[in-house]
């Protein structure tokens, strides 16, 4: 939830092919896939430096095969994911020969086995294209160079980089100028059968040309995509699997909440995808894991990691899954939702990775509502805080750093907080008993939307954010629609100060301004807030400020601790999370809200002074931050707006 999504520096790490030769590496021969071609594994590299990363590639072009599985038999062991896929991507960082076999089922469902080797040379690559994999046509690319400087102090200069496509099928970048770009993106074209394409990355250093080979396989798919008005899914959905295979949930559960076999016409029913708390309402996380889908078995292992070490004191998460039908991890997820036709909730696994090599497996490709109300004068940034620091840090992908699962406990939680909430508000637990499990859950939706049964409908009705909606909206929830749905702004909206927003908002009773783009986000937002800051002693910071975030016009910490925005914590909370008891003492509790120093910007305004204090540049001060290590490499993140555009339902 923020107007600013940091994702990718200029900076970004570039590793890769003929390192110190200066030479450039000839393209593989291009396959003619119009003639029969033998099931067979294809490299695009012929040769392979040190960091250079690196892919192969099952081709059966003509032939429909099943059960895959990549081992690795000889060389330096390898960290490779999708070993059931019929590619795999990995960086050799030493030199040597390496060796592969891949197990499959051909059509006739006959055990299969091919065989590869290669070597890696002693040279440093200097350039890379990460990461080639497979891909089902229609859905999403990201490819990505990073520059990075050897021992000798080489560098290919960021803006010499250039992509080109040399084989298969002509794609559409997203940005048709790949010059001086680190990552591209397009949608893979549509195809009538497994097809290559295969695109090189070139740049200079010192006046000598890399260039690095890359390849995805395009895989056919019979099911079409179907609009928006038909289905919960109007673009290409990945290639996913039960993260338990032996999951009672089945093939069923895939089908009905990732897939674009979904349909509005054949939407599943709570007998076909029942809710968890209809399969237990003290879950266990044996329960949850068996509702788990991804697109990498890492995803799952993370998932499953974070909830046995940060769910087994309040279990909070697995209570507030409860309203959910599944947990949907993929690569191509972005930002994270929650889709009550389905029921499922759809995250971004960003929040969950730990080594440089589970990052690469995940589609890069920046939110796309970035733009949105550039044209606007104003910003309302914000971001959570603990102890006078940000409470989260982006890791840029230049570094290829790792990191432990411990140090995004607090993105992950929030998130978890706010989607769960999306899902408790249409399904809260006083429905558990009494929905029928015949009808799809299309029409489930739709009718308790018709009898006023969702909870943040009551809300609005007992504490209103905007008194006119639906009939008429507020100028915050017009405004709103210009930041977070990319409706256009008018020349009124234009001409509003920092000033004139500021003094609109901070009489309100929203915590945030994203709460002004749904009724459904208000009613999350109060919730993720509220429980980050009640679990995890983490406040908010909200604020009014210029575009480029030199100057704060009005800023608070804590805001929902304002006596007018309180009760609105607590009817929301009450409902949404019934385990937790005492929600009257702790939002009783809620410490008013300070302020930020407006002279200062935003970054500026992070430590708040109390009286008395000890002033900074101290001795202690000193020796606290010294017992506080924070890697220089790390950037401050600010909150994050995680939801689709297409979020908002029509009601049938």
């Amino acid at each position: 939830m923020n107007n600013r999504l940091a994702i990718f520096s200029l900076s970004l790490l570039l590793i890769a092919c003929n390192g110190s030769s200066g030479s450039t590496v000839t393209p593989t021969t291009p396959i003619n896939t119009s003639e029969p071609i033998d099931t067979n594994i294809v490299q695009p590299d012929k040769e392979i430096y040190i960091g250079q990363s690196t892919e192969l590639i099952l081709l059966a072009p003509d032939e429909k095969i099943s059960d895959i599985q990549w081992q690795q038999t000889s060389g330096e062991p390898l960290t490779f994911y999708a070993d059931t896929s019929k590619a795999i991507g990995f960086t050799p960082l030493v030199a040597g020969d390496y060796s592969f076999t891949v197990s499959y089922k051909n059509e006739n469902a006959q055990p299969q086995q091919l065989s590869y080797q290669f070597s890696v040379a002693q040279n440093q690559a200097l350039l890379t294209a990460r990461l080639g994999h497979a891909v089902i046509e229609g859905n999403g690319v990201s490819l990505i160079s990073y520059p990075v400087t050897t021992d000798n102090g080489i560098t290919i200069d960021p803006a010499s980089l250039n992509w080109r496509q040399t084989e298969g099928p002509a794609v559409t970048y997203t940005d048709n100028d790949t010059q001086g770009k680190v990552a591209v993106f397009f949608d893979a074209p549509a195809v009538d059968k497994d097809t290559l394409l295969q695109f090189t990355v070139s740049g200079e250093a010192n006046g000598e040309s890399y260039s690095d080979n890359i390849a995805i396989l395009v895989e056919n798919s019979d099911i079409p995509v179907a609009s928006s008005n038909d289905s919960p899914f109007s673009d290409r959905k990945a290639k996913v699997f039960l993260y338990n295979a032996s999951s009672p949930a089945g093939q069923t559960l895939i089908d009905c909440v990732y897939s674009n076999k979904a349909s509005y016409d054949n939407s599943c029913t709570l007998s076909q995808t029942p809710l968890i708390a209809h399969i237990s309402e003290s879950p266990t996380i044996d329960d949850i894991m068996d509702r788990v889908i991804v697109s990498h078995q890492w995803m799952g292992d993370q998932f499953k990691q974070f909830l046995q070490s940060y769910d087994n004191q309040h279990h909070d998460f697995k209570n507030l899954l409860r309203a959910t039908t599944a947990i949907v991890i993929s690569y191509d997820i972005r930002p994270s939702f929650y889709h009550p036709y389905t029921g499922a909730i759809y995250l971004d696994p960003s929040d969950l990775w730990e080594t440089p090599e589970q990052r690469d497996t995940i589609n890069q490709a920046p939110d796309y509502r970035a733009a949105f109300g550039s044209e606007l004068q104003f910003e309302m940034p914000w971001r959570y805080v603990k102890n006078n620091e940000y409470a989260n840090y982006y890791a840029p992908i230049s570094y290829r750093l790792s990191r432990s699962l411990s140090s995004a406990l607090y993105d992950m939680a929030s998130l978890l907080y706010h989607e769960l909430a999306h899902a408790n508000d249409f399904f809260p637990s006083t429905s558990w008993h009494s929905i029928s499990k015949t009808k799809s859950l299309l029409k489930i939706v739709n009718e308790r939307f018709y009898q006023q049964q969702i909870q943040s409908d009551n809300l609005q009705q007992v504490y209103p954010l905007d008194p006119l909606y639906p009939d008429d909206a507020n100028e915050l929830t017009q405004l709103a629609q210009v930041r977070f749905h990319g409706e256009t702004a008018s020349e009124q909206q234009q001409a509003y100060t920092p000033d004139d927003i500021a003094n609109m908002f901070k009489t309100e009773g929203a915590p945030q301004f994203y709460s002004y783009s749904s009724t459904r986000e208000d009613y999350a937002i109060l919730f993720d807030g509220f429980m980050m800051q009640v679990r995890y002693n983490v406040l908010r910071d909200v604020a009014v400020s210029d575009q480029a975030y030199q100057q704060i016009f009005w800023g608070q910490r804590g805001r929902i601790g304002e006596s007018w925005i309180k009760p609105r914590v607590e009817f929301v909370s009450s409902r949404i999370l019934p385990e937790l008891t005492l929600v009257s003492d702790y939002v009783n509790a809620l410490a008013p809200p300070q302020a930020l120093d407006i002279s200062k910007d935003w970054s500026g305004s992070l430590v708040i002074e109390q009286p008395n204090e000890i002033k900074p540049n101290t001795l202690a001060e000193h020796l606290l931050k010294q017992s506080k290590p924070q890697d220089p490499r790390l950037v401050p993140q600010d909150g994050i707006d995680r939801h689709q555009q297409n979020r908002r339902f029509i009601y049938k």
